[in-house]
């Protein structure tokens, strides 16, 4: 429904829609291993989220991508800091960027135009009915011509 009006945009596949708690970037296999410690360590009930709106990175006529956006949680809010806690209890960097949860539904090369404009009018009010969330995942990513591809390391229960 939503995967159309923005030429050049290249729409992400539902089955790779994520929100991202905490990107860590590249790591040593030894930094796995205690990144994925601190993160079995995590404890949070599960709860639902909904999303609702769109929106956009970047500005309007040189967007970088299209997201849909998560409506306020303190459940995620919480997850979120707990990972990040993890994070830093592991050895990285505390995140200098503010958590900003979404699901990106497209990424954008090249201007837009009207087109994006046109796409956020037309979808402002767009809402997804609420779905449970009861486990977060470590993702390994590997940049191709196609985009991203996503692989599932790890699972970790919400209880």
């Amino acid at each position: 429904m939503l995967e159309r009006g923005i030429p050049g945009a290249r729409w992400i596949e539902a089955d790779n829609y994520h929100i991202t708690l905490r990107f860590i970037g590249e790591v040593a296999e030894d930094r796995a291993e205690d990144i994925d410690s601190a993160l079995g360590a995590v404890q949070a009930p599960p709860f639902a989220l909904s999303l609702a709106g769109v929106g956009h990175f970047g500005k309007l006529r040189k967007a970088r991508s299209v997201w849909a956006a998560v409506e306020a949680n303190e459940a995620l809010d919480r997850l979120q800091a707990r990972v990040e806690s993890a994070i830093v209890r592991a050895g990285h960097a505390p995140e200098e960027r503010r958590f900003k949860p979404h699901v990106t539904l497209a990424r954008i090369k090249g201007e837009t135009g009207h087109h994006l404009a046109n796409f956020l009018s037309e979808h402002g009010d767009f809402r997804a009915p609420p779905f449970g969330v009861d486990d977060f995942r470590l993702y390994e990513s590997q940049l191709t011509r196609h985009g991203a591809a996503y692989r599932s390391l790890r699972s970790y229960a919400l209880a």
